[in-house]
């Protein structure tokens, strides 16, 4: 066995070996990349290469914007805003069936457009809405099963973290573009949970029983631009050129304090609190970087990307068996990996595949982020799922029986992202955002 070979092993060994332990991910991953590089350098050189690594791959001013829009989303959590987008959401699906569970829906994809997180959307809606839906007789678990199902909206609808990581991945990727492209599958997510949850909803009889008039939808809308502005300002202003992606996510977190402040639900003292929380998610995402970096020099040596691609290529050429495959192996992935380790991994590995068939980045992007997105949504390391439930205060046993029908549709809207390029490239093609070849089909991969 040659010196690749025996390095690519050990790292996978060690990696398996501490997960099957209960290690954390980022450690598993940090262990079994150490011990495959001192396999191909001598200690110094390898310590050497690894602080390295480490540091080049944290050394991104793209990933700067993380550490803001997670600021950002704990002080709309904490600052007023979740409810006054509820507000704005009602106004939109309050004639649906199941009026509140709609609202829930359209209040997730509404807050993830501005956080940029799955699991503070989750956390927030289900707040705040959950003793709602109860005086409305909803069941605990019908309730927790929109929330949670509707909740990885937030990861897709831009800004996204999980895009901002794929983008320092893959190399050469515009933000902006990838924002653009989340609009459509985000949505053609949260429709879809629209259209389940009205079904059930109907079954079950549960009819809003509050009467809206005028004044009150007036008012609701009034009090809702403030926090809707924030989109507009961070969104177009990135698109406009007057800012980069990493500076509006500052701007994002300046506009979320005054409005907190403006509201009186943010006070001095709540500050400390609100910027430990987002160091320790900023630390955990950017220690995962920091370790996939060494491990992407591994497998780089190992020429693992190299081996996995030509294992791939004899199965089948095909761009929609291929496809069929990836969606497969990052659907099991996203299961047990969070979508950041997932997305430092696995990006390597496929893109340059999908390439060599004339897929685009911005499109494949897409389709793994949501692959991963689904993995939130179930056991044994789905984060919105655990959320979701938490905040519901029901068991996860409860709710995996109702989140089925939400799989079945998601399932589908994850099969049409992939095949239809339209769907995601559409927005950012129009807007100049990407550089399409001559002769590309905007309605099909294969």
């Amino acid at each position: 066995m040659d010196q690749a070979m025996l390095a690519a092993l050990i790292m996978v060994v060690v990696i398996v070996i501490t997960l099957m332990l209960g290690f954390p991910i980022g450690l598993s991953i940090g262990l079994g990349a150490s011990a495959a590089i001192m396999v191909i350098l001598p200690f110094g050189n390898a310590m050497t290469t690894a602080a390295k690594r480490c540091f080049t791959g944290a050394n991104s001013f793209s990933l700067l914007a993380i550490p803001f829009f997670v600021l950002a989303g704990n002080l709309m959590n904490t600052g007023g805003i979740a409810k006054r987008l509820i507000g704005c959401a009602k106004i939109v699906a309050h004639k649906l069936p199941g009026a509140l569970a709609q609202t829930n829906i359209v209040a997730n994809m509404l807050f993830g457009a501005i956080s940029g997180s799955g699991v503070a959307a989750a956390s927030a809606m289900g707040g705040i809405l959950g003793p709602m839906e109860d005086e409305e007789g909803y069941s605990h678990e019908f309730s927790a099963a929109v929330n949670i199902a509707s909740g990885p909206t937030g990861m897709m609808i831009p800004p996204s973290n999980i895009m901002i990581v794929y983008a320092t991945v893959a190399n050469g990727v515009s933000i902006a573009a990838l924002f653009m492209a989340g609009y459509v599958p985000g949505i053609l997510w949260g429709i879809g949970c629209m259209i389940v949850a009205g079904v059930m909803a109907h079954k079950r009889g549960y009819v809003s029983t509050e009467k809206y008039d005028v004044k009150k939808t007036l008012k609701a809308l009034w009090e809702g631009i403030p926090s809707l502005l924030m989109i507009v300002i961070v969104i177009g202003g990135i698109l406009r050129g007057w800012f980069t992606a990493t500076e509006g996510s500052a701007i994002a977190v300046a506009y979320s304090l005054i409005l907190g402040f403006i509201y009186r639900n943010i006070k001095v003292k709540d500050l400390p609190g609100i910027l430990l929380s987002t160091v320790k998610t900023t630390a955990v995402i950017e220690f995962l970087v920091c370790v996939s970096s060494i491990m992407s020099w591994v497998m780089s040596f190992a020429k693992i990307p190299q081996l996995i691609s030509s294992a791939m290529l004899g199965v089948s050429s095909s761009p929609i068996v291929l496809l069929i495959i990836m969606n497969v192996v990052l659907l099991i992935v996203g299961t047990f990996m969070d979508p950041t380790p997932a997305v430092l991994i696995f990006t390597p590995i496929f893109l340059p595949i999908v390439q060599s068939f004339g897929m685009h980045p911005v499109h494949f992007g897409l389709m793994m982020v949501m692959n991963l997105c689904v993995g939130t949504l179930t056991p044994p390391v789905g984060a919105i799922l655990f959320a979701g439930c938490r905040i519901a205060n029901v068991k996860i046993e409860q709710v995996i029986k109702m989140l089925l029908p939400y799989f079945g549709v998601v399932l589908v809207s994850l099969l049409l992202v992939t095949y239809i390029p339209f769907l995601s490239m559409a927005i950012p093609n129009a807007l100049g955002l990407v550089s399409l070849p001559a002769g590309f089909n905007m309605f099909f991969v294969g």
